[in-house]
């Protein structure tokens, strides 16, 4: 009867939304943007991805790819933020597209990625989101890890 209660007792649920800018480390540092949806219930949530970095060509002993990602994530977070700070855990996996137009070269493959971060709450529903992410990138990825640190503006609904 106590089991049929606590799986039938509705729970908070509550979604948010990050624009975010960063940057991506591999090969070399370059900005990334983007955008995360996510759901959740108290401790768990969902969240879906989309990141952009563009090619850098400007130092040939290290040419950059363009990478996008398309990544879904599971995240496990703290039930509500601590001095102002929620900190969060997450993994995932999706789909990439890699290019580098100099040599004509493109792979479009699965990835995964593991990685966390804090929300911070600022005014109301507004927060500022710090995330930090090792995308591993399987096929023929020219740089099969990349590291990758965002901020950005979450507004939680």
């Amino acid at each position: 009867m106590a089991l049929a209660i606590v799986l039938l007792t509705a729970s908070i649920a509550s979604a948010d939304i990050t624009a975010f800018i960063g940057v991506n480390g591999t090969p070399s540092t370059r900005p990334v943007k983007g955008l995360a949806v996510g759901a959740g219930l108290l401790i768990v949530g969902f969240e879906f991805e989309y990141a952009n970095t563009n090619e850098d060509l400007t130092n040939p002993s290290e040419l950059a790819p363009a990478l996008r990602t398309y990544m879904f994530n599971g995240l496990v977070q703290t039930p509500f933020a601590i001095a102002g700070f929620q900190p969060y855990a997450t993994a995932g996996g999706g789909v990439f597209h890699e290019t580098l137009s100099v040599f004509n070269v493109s792979e479009t493959n699965v990835g995964i990625n593991v990685g966390g971060g804090v929300k911070m709450n600022l005014a109301g529903p507004l927060r500022l989101r710090f995330d930090y992410r090792v995308l591993t990138l399987k096929g023929n990825a020219l740089h099969p890890t990349v590291q990758r640190f965002y901020a950005g503006v979450n507004l939680k609904f």
